[in-house]
Formats: C-alpha cells, sequence, structure tokens
C-alpha cells in the first residue's frame, strides 16, 4: 500500500513539473521591435561586427537581468521585446569612444527606434579604395574628436565578404601613429591582394583607426572593390 502512495505521489509530482514545463514553452516570444543605430553627429559609427554591446534593463518585474544588444558593423542594432519601458546602457570600455555611463530611456509599444550618440576619440573621413595593380590601396583622414587618448596605428583591411574587419579578413596592413606625422593629410595605406581572392570579382576593403588603450577601432563602411 505504501509502495502504491509512493508510486503515485511520484506520478503526480512528474505530471505538475510536466506541466509547468508546458506552460513555460507556451510562453508568447515578444514581438515588438526596437531598431536603432550608434551615431556621431547624426552619423553611423563604423565598428567590429558583433564586437561592440549595448544593454537593456527593464525595472518593475521580478526577473531583473540584461537584455544584450550586439551591434552591426555598420553600427546598427535591433532586439525583439516586449513592450515597456527599458533603460539603455553604453558599457563602459566597450567601444572606440569615451565613457558614457549616463543611461537612455526607450518607450517601446509596438516598434521603437533610437540613435545612441557617442563621442568617438577618432572618426575616419572621405576613405577611398582602388585596385592598384596587385593590391588595393586606401586613401584616407582621419581626425581627433576626443583628445583624451593618442592614437596607435590605422590599418586597412582587405576580406572576402561584407564583414570585413580585425576578426574576419585575408590581408592587413597596419601603419603606427608614429608613420604619420600629419593626421590632418591624407594617409595612403596598401595591400597586397592574397592569392586566395586574387581570382574573384572583387574583394571588400576597409580601414580602421585604433586608438591607443583601447581594444575595439573605428571603422570606414566596408566597401566592395572591383578586381576585373
Amino acid at each position: 500500500m505504501i509502495m502504491k502512495k509512493n508510486s503515485f505521489s511520484i506520478l503526480l509530482i512528474a505530471f505538475v513539473v510536466l506541466l509547468a514545463a508546458c506552460k513555460k514553452d507556451n510562453y508568447e516570444a515578444p514581438t515588438s521591435m526596437l531598431t536603432g543605430k550608434v551615431v556621431y553627429q547624426g552619423q553611423p559609427v563604423g565598428v567590429r561586427s558583433n564586437g561592440v554591446q549595448l544593454e537593456l534593463w527593464q525595472h518593475g518585474y521580478q526577473l531583473f537581468s540584461k537584455i544584450p544588444v550586439y551591434v552591426a558593423q555598420d553600427g546598427t542594432f535591433s532586439a525583439a521585446l516586449f513592450d515597456g519601458d527599458y533603460k539603455l546602457v553604453r558599457l563602459p570600455g566597450n567601444g572606440p569612444w569615451a565613457d558614457n555611463t549616463d543611461s537612455i530611456d526607450v518607450h517601446v509599444q509596438g516598434s521603437a527606434t533610437v540613435d545612441v550618440p557617442v563621442d568617438p576619440y577618432f572618426i575616419i573621413k572621405s576613405a577611398s579604395f582602388q585596385k592598384s595593380g596587385g593590391a588595393i590601396t586606401a586613401t584616407f583622414t582621419i581626425q581627433q574628436v576626443n583628445a583624451t587618448k593618442d592614437l596607435e596605428s590605422v590599418s586597412l583591411y582587405i576580406g572576402q565578404t561584407l564583414i570585413t574587419d580585425q576578426n574576419n579578413s585575408a590581408a592587413i596592413t597596419t601603419a603606427g601613429a608614429a608613420t604619420i606625422t600629419d593626421i590632418n593629410q591624407p594617409i595612403t595605406l596598401s595591400a597586397a591582394i592574397p592569392t586566395a581572392l586574387a581570382d574573384k570579382d572583387y574583394v571588400f576593403a576597409r580601414v580602421g583607426v585604433k586608438t591607443a588603450g583601447v581594444a575595439e577601432l573605428l571603422y570606414s563602411p566596408s566597401e566592395k572593390v572591383a578586381l576585373k
């Protein structure tokens, strides 16, 4: 008799657990969409794809935890959310810009769009790329926006896809700050086209600027360069 009661209790507990799991699985997924971009003076800031992260926080709920939002290489981001009010946070030390701990209030009702202003140390201007013999040549200028940190280097990246950066490239050429006598003058970098890409119709090229003591680079837009 005792064994029957124990067996019944075990079955009852298992049924309750299964029912709870089913209810949990049946929760509706968030359908509202937050979109936006990281900007300087209203223009998107180029970064390493999924290398820079923002955070969303929503108060007033028992489960209070961050919602990570990764920034795409063109400075845009998106997140599926439930309707409500959120705090959007720029993480200290995460991005090629000065820290800003002020949060941004975001109200989501069906959809919402928000720009996240940042204060980059350097920006890239007038970047252009061309095939020159067996190499890709980039010409650009850089401008110091925030003078609290120094320039470390500038680099040219060549890749096979639009997502080209320090972690996704087939060729890299870097010039240290010591070789740049005047950052206000045009800078030219060249990188040999890798053998593996030489028979392709095109490659993608992009330049990045590295600030001393800052992990992430700020990039120009990734641009297709015809090889044939």
